[in-house]
C-alpha cells in the first residue's frame, strides 16, 4: 500500500501542476487549499503504510488528521461560498479557530495515551497497520465531525428548499463527494479496515473538481468578470498609498501616462514630473476632500479619462490608499463632439426657424392692427407709436431696476404691445370712428374691446409661441386700461391685482392719446400732457411708474415732436 499511496500523491501533485497550467485569472482561495491539503494527507497516507515504529505512525497519524479537520472545513466553506449561502465573517474566524484547536490537540496528544489509549502497529506484505483504541480526548473528534456533518446537511436542505438561485448541479458534485466521505469513513469504523479508502476518494474527487471547475466558477460572478475583464483589458490603473506615493501600475497605464514607465515604486513623484502630478495629485486631493474625483485628458490623439477609487484588501477594510483607472474614451469623446455639434445645428436651424414663424406672426398681428386704424380713423399710427413708447419705458425700467425685468419678459412685453388693441376689429364702424363724445350705451361696447382683445391674442398665439409669451400677451391687451385705483375695466382690478405689463401699456396708451392729434382733437401740449400724467401717477398709473416717466419724459417728447414734424 506504500506504492499505492504514494502513487496517489503523485497523482495530487499532477493535479496542482495541471491546474497551474490552467492560468486562471481569479484565484478560489478554498479550492487552491484544498488541492494543496491533499497531496498532505496523501503523504501521511504513506508515511503510515512506511512506518517502521509507533513514533513514526503517530507522526503520520499528525498529517492524516488534516482531512477530517482543515480538508472538511475548506470543503463545507467551498460549497457554501458556490451555493451562494451568506455567511457571517465571525461564524467562519470561529470555525477556523476550532478546527485549529482541534488539530492542536492531535499533535500535542503525540507521545501520551490522552487521544489514543493504546497505540500498536503491525507489519503487513501490504505495509504497515496501525490499531488504536480511542483516549478521553478522542470523544471531541466525534463531536466535531457530527458538527460539519449537521453543517453540511443543513446547507444542502437550506439550498434544496429555500435557494433558487444556486446550481443544482454544483449542489450535487458537492453532494456526491460529501456523503462519499461520510460513508467511507463509517465503512471503514464499523469494518475495522486495515487500511483506509479514503485516499482514493480524496484523489478522485480532487481530479473530478478539478475537471468541474470550471463549471461550478461559472456560477461565480466575480470569476466570470475577472476573465471577461482579462479579455478585454482596455484600462489602466496606478495605485498610490495615502501619502500619495506610488505603488504600482499596469501596462495599459503605460500607454495613457508613458512617463509612469520605471518610475520609483514607494516613492513620490518628484519636481521633474512635472505631467505626473498634474494628472494625478489634483484628482487624488479632490477625492479625498469631496469623496469622489474624475478628470478627462489627452495624450495626442487619446483622450482618456481618470477616475479616483479608494482601495482596501478584504470587505469594509480600512482604506489603503488611491487607485487611479485610466479608461479609453476617444471614441466616446468622439460621439459626444458629434452629437454636439449636431444639437448646435439643430439649435440653430430650430432658432432660425423660429425667428421666421415669429416674423411671420408678428406681420400678421401688425397687418390686423393697421387693418383696425384704418378702420379706426381717430387714432391713425397708434400702434407703433404705443409700442416705440412701450419700448423706452421698459428700458429705462431696467436701467433702475424696477419690476425685476429679466431679458425675456421685457422682450415679451414689447412684442405684445402691438397687439393691445386688437379687440376693436369687433367694434362697430360708427362707434369706432364717431367724431364726437360717445353716449353710455356707445362708451359700454367700446369698452368690451379690452376683453375681446385678450381672446384674440390667445386665439392667435396658443400652440404657436411659448405659454409664457401668450399670457404676458394676453394680460398686456386684456388689462390695459384697468386703473390703479380700480375703477378700470373691465374687471376693476387695483393695484398689484393689474399684471405689470398692462400697467405699462396703460402709461404708453394714455400718453400717446393725449399727445396725438385726434378727429376731434388737437394735440395736447407736452406740459399739460406731463402734468396729467405726474398727477395720475397713484390714480390711474401705478406710482412706480413716475420716476421712469419723469427719466423719459425728454426721450418720449423728442420722439413724438419728431413725428408731428413728419
Amino acid at each position: 500500500m506504500y506504492n499505492v499511496f504514494a502513487i496517489l500523491f503523485l497523482i495530487s501533485i499532477g493535479v496542482i501542476i495541471y491546474m497551474a497550467g490552467k492560468n486562471y485569472a481569479n484565484i478560489d482561495s478554498y479550492f487552491w487549499s484544498i488541492l494543496l491539503v491533499i497531496p498532505i494527507i496523501l503523504l501521511g497516507y504513506t508515511f503510515k503504510a512506511g512506518a517502521s515504529s509507533v513514533d513514526d505512525a503517530r507522526l503520520a497519524f499528525c498529517f492524516l488528521y488534516l482531512d477530517s479537520t482543515v480538508l472538511l472545513l475548506l470543503m463545507l466553506l467551498s460549497m457554501v461560498k458556490y451555493l451562494g449561502v451568506e455567511i457571517k465573517n465571525w461564524i467562519k474566524v470561529t470555525a477556523y479557530i476550532i478546527c485549529f484547536l482541534h488539530l492542536i490537540m492531535v499533535w500535542m496528544c503525540k507521545d501520551n495515551d490522552l487521544y489514543y489509549a493504546t497505540f500498536q502497529i503491525t507489519k503487513t506484505p501490504l505495509g504497515t497497520v496501525t490499531k488504536m483504541t480511542d483516549g478521553p480526548l478522542k470523544k471531541f473528534h466525534y463531536i466535531y465531525l457530527a458538527g460539519m456533518f449537521l453543517a453540511i446537511v443543513f446547507v444542502f436542505i437550506y439550498c434544496i428548499t429555500k435557494k433558487k438561485d444556486c446550481s443544482k448541479r454544483a449542489l450535487k458534485v458537492y453532494g456526491i463527494f460529501g456523503c462519499a466521505g461520510v460513508l467511507g469513513y463509517v465503512v471503514e469504523m464499523v469494518a475495522n479496515l486495515d487500511f483506509s479508502i479514503l485516499p482514493f476518494l480524496y484523489v478522485a474527487g480532487d481530479i473530478v473538481i478539478a475537471l468541474q471547475y470550471e463549471f461550478i466558477h461559472s456560477h461565480d460572478m466575480d470569476c466570470v468578470a475577472v476573465e471577461q475583464k482579462k479579455e478585454h483589458a482596455d484600462r489602466g490603473y496606478v495605485a498610490f498609498d495615502n501619502q500619495k506615493a506610488l505603488l504600482g501600475y499596469n501596462e495599459k497605464a503605460t500607454f495613457y501616462v508613458p512617463e509612469i514607465d520605471g518610475k520609483q515604486i514607494d516613492a513620490r513623484f518628484t519636481r521633474e514630473d512635472i505631467r505626473l502630478t498634474e494628472v494625478f495629485y489634483p484628482l487624488i486631493d479632490e477625492f479625498a476632500k469631496n469623496g469622489k474625483a474624475s478628470g478627462d485628458f489627452t495624450v495626442g490623439n487619446t483622450v482618456f479619462r481618470c477616475t479616483v477609487f479608494n482601495f482596501c484588501m478584504h470587505k469594509n477594510g480600512k482604506s489603503l490608499g488611491y487607485l487611479v483607472e485610466l479608461q479609453d474614451i476617444t471614441a466616446e469623446q468622439g460621439y459626444m463632439n458629434l452629437i454636439k455639434e449636431y444639437g448646435q445645428s439643430l439649435e440653430k436651424d430650430v432658432a432660425e426657424k423660429t425667428e421666421h414663424i415669429q416674423h411671420i406672426q408678428q406681420k400678421v398681428v401688425l397687418g390686423m392692427a393697421t387693418i383696425i386704424e384704418n378702420r379706426d380713423m381717430n387714432t391713425g399710427g397708434h400702434v407703433k407709436r404705443t409700442s416705440d413708447v412701450i419700448r423706452i419705458l421698459v428700458e429705462e425700467m431696467r436701467r433702475q431696476g424696477l419690476g425685476n425685468l429679466d431679458d425675456t419678459y421685457a422682450d415679451e412685453i414689447i412684442r405684445s404691445a402691438p397687439m393691445h388693441d386688437l379687440g376693436k376689429i369687433s367694434i362697430e364702424n360708427n362707434i369706432l370712428n364717431k367724431p364726437g363724445k360717445l353716449t353710455d350705451e356707445e362708451y359700454s361696447i367700446m369698452k368690451t374691446h379690452s376683453a375681446k382683445s385678450g381672446k384674440i391674442v390667445k386665439a392667435i398665439l396658443s400652440g404657436v409661441e411659448e405659454p409664457h409669451f401668450v399670457q404676458t400677451a394676453y394680460c398686456l391687451a386684456r388689462f390695459h386700461h384697468e386703473r390703479w385705483d380700480g375703477k378700470g375695466y373691465p374687471e376693476r382690478l387695483a393695484q398689484i391685482e393689474i399684471p405689470l405689463e398692462a400697467r405699462i401699456m396703460a402709461v404708453a396708451d394714455v400718453y400717446d392719446a393725449l399727445v396725438s392729434k385726434r378727429c376731434y382733437k388737437e394735440p395736447m401740449s407736452f406740459e399739460q400732457a406731463a402734468q396729467i400724467m405726474i398727477d395720475g401717477m397713484g390714480s390711474q398709473f401705478d406710482p412706480m411708474m413716475k420716476p421712469v416717466f419723469e427719466a423719459c419724459r425728454e426721450q418720449l417728447e423728442a420722439y413724438y415732436q419728431k413725428h408731428r414734424e413728419e
